[in-house]
């Protein structure tokens, strides 16, 4: 029975066995697609077509013994054939989630009369991506009509995700294939977080949960929102929303983002302009920090025990990481330092929600036709 660290990687259509994971590089954050850059090597498969793989489905999986730490599961989006020994064929394999073909489409339409749970299932819908799930808290009412304009089905999900003040992420499972993606409004939404101690000692196997290096950070960002519409069927509405930005004790107030037109009708506008804030000060505090552990990702709540600076032992909100394996032995004859995984990883305190930026919408070049 394998006790130490190792990699496998199936694709659908093939043999469990048919690649061996040399090594491999997982970069995700919040409201972005997943990118697993693998690289590989086989000695059954010396030449393979194409069609064999790309559009595929592929799962990573990382193992600590017989137990599994973690999968990953996406599409083969890219497939390179590499060097030929004669007895062995080297390959190298780019994996997103299935929400990437959604930027492979354009379209100009009109939605009328839906919300936004609407609009973003029928963009789902259309690209295939059959698991997912709407975790909502906040009011996100119907929208008289809402415009995609010449953008991919992608660049417009996130336009309206980020004006929406939602989050989205990629759910993994441990004990099997499941995978799903998570659209979210609050942190409270996010699973129960865990205790993850400090430990410098970079010796520590991975099965002992810990981190390693941990910096923290404060930047100037925008202090204010203010966000103005106008109705002709209400002149006299001021129509005008301010939102000041919280924990700003390092910076002046004067940076204000002023938004016109704030695309609403009501009193809604005030939930619009926080979400903004939000937006705009996601990374005005940030950690980053190192462990050998893989189950550290954007979505995940973590809780900082054992630092010697106790303020720093809090709850933390993970928002990216980078995941990076090596595995030289998986090639024959090549000798390296054995199995090696390190993650980097960035998080915010967990008493706020990270939100993205937002982001600009389409101009129409002139009068358009009816």
């Amino acid at each position: 029975m394998s006790t130490g660290l190792r990699f496998t990687l199936e694709v659908d259509g093939l043999p469990p066995d048919a690649f061996a994971v040399v090594s491999f590089h997982l970069n995700q954050s919040l409201s972005s697609l997943f990118s697993l850059d693998l690289s590989l090597v086989s000695q059954q498969f010396l030449s393979l077509e194409f069609a064999q793989v790309l559009d595929k489905m592929a799962y990573l999986t990382i193992w600590q013994g017989d137990e599994v730490q973690r999968r990953v599961k996406g599409v083969v989006t890219w497939f390179e054939l590499g060097e030929n020994d004669k007895n062995q064929m080297l390959y190298s394999m780019k994996v997103h989630p299935p929400l990437w073909r959604a930027g492979l489409r354009q379209n100009f339409r009109i939605f009328q009369n839906e919300d936004i749970k609407s609009i973003l299932g029928t963009m789902l819908q259309e690209n295939g991506v059959t698991e997912w799930s709407p975790l909502f808290s906040e009011p996100h009412p119907s929208r008289e009509f809402c415009v995609q304009y010449g953008e991919t089905d992608y660049d417009f999900l996130c336009r309206m995700a980020a004006e929406e003040g939602i989050f989205f992420y990629e759910e993994h499972a441990y004990k099997s294939t499941d995978q799903s993606l998570v659209l979210c409004d609050t942190v409270r939404h996010l699973p129960e977080s865990f205790e993850i101690p400090w430990n410098p000692n970079t010796r520590t196997e991975v099965s002992t949960l810990c981190i390693s290096q941990f910096r923290y950070s404060a930047q100037i960002r925008p202090s204010s929102v203010v966000t103005k519409d106008y109705t002709f069927k209400r002149p006299g509405w001021a129509g005008r929303f301010e939102q000041e930005g919280q924990h700003q004790d390092y910076q002046r107030t004067q940076y204000e983002v002023y938004d016109y037109p704030g695309r609403f009708k009501g009193a809604h506008g005030q939930n619009f302009a926080r979400w903004q804030m939000d937006g705009w000060r996601n990374n005005a505090e940030v950690a980053r920090g190192t462990s050998r552990s893989p189950e550290i990702w954007p979505g995940r709540r973590i809780v900082l025990t054992g630092h010697p600076q106790a303020n720093l032992n809090r709850e933390w909100q993970v928002v990216a990481s980078e995941l990076h394996g090596e595995q030289p032995q998986a090639v024959p004859g090549r000798q390296g330092a054995g199995t090696a995984l390190e993650n980097h990883f960035a998080v915010i305190p967990a008493d706020r929600t990270w939100r993205p930026q937002p982001l600009l919408k389409p101009l129409v070049d002139g009068p358009q036709s009816a």
